[in-house]
C-alpha cells in the first residue's frame, strides 16, 4: 500500500492556492456586502436634514431606499451620487 507524505513545499502550494481562491471570492462578492447600506440616522447626519425632510425625499422618490422589517436602508453609493449630481457648479465669469 503506497504512503503519500505531504512535504513542506506541498503545504505551501496548497496554502497559496487556497489564499488565491479566497481572494477571488472576496472580490466577486465585494459589492454585495451589508456595509454599503446605511440607516436613516446616518443619511440625516450626512445630508444635515431632518427626519421629515428625509421622509419627503422618500415620498418624492428623490432618494432610493429599501425597507426590511420596518428598518429603512439607503445605498451609501447612491446617496453620494445624488450629492455629486446635484452639486452647484460655479461659473468663472471673466470681466
Amino acid at each position: 500500500m503506497p504512503v503519500n507524505i505531504a512535504t513542506t513545499e506541498d503545504l505551501k502550494l496548497l496554502k497559496d492556492e487556497l489564499l488565491s481562491d479566497i481572494k477571488q471570492l472576496l472580490l466577486k462578492y465585494d459589492k454585495i456586502t451589508i456595509d454599503k447600506w446605511i440607516k436613516s440616522g446616518a443619511v440625516m447626519n450626512k445630508l444635515e436634514i431632518s427626519p421629515g425632510t428625509l421622509q419627503n425625499f422618500r415620498i418624492n422618490e428623490t432618494i432610493p431606499f429599501s425597507k426590511l422589517g420596518g428598518i429603512i436602508y439607503y445605498d451609501e453609493e447612491e446617496i453620494n451620487q445624488i450629492l455629486i449630481d446635484n452639486k452647484n457648479r460655479f461659473l468663472n465669469l471673466k470681466s
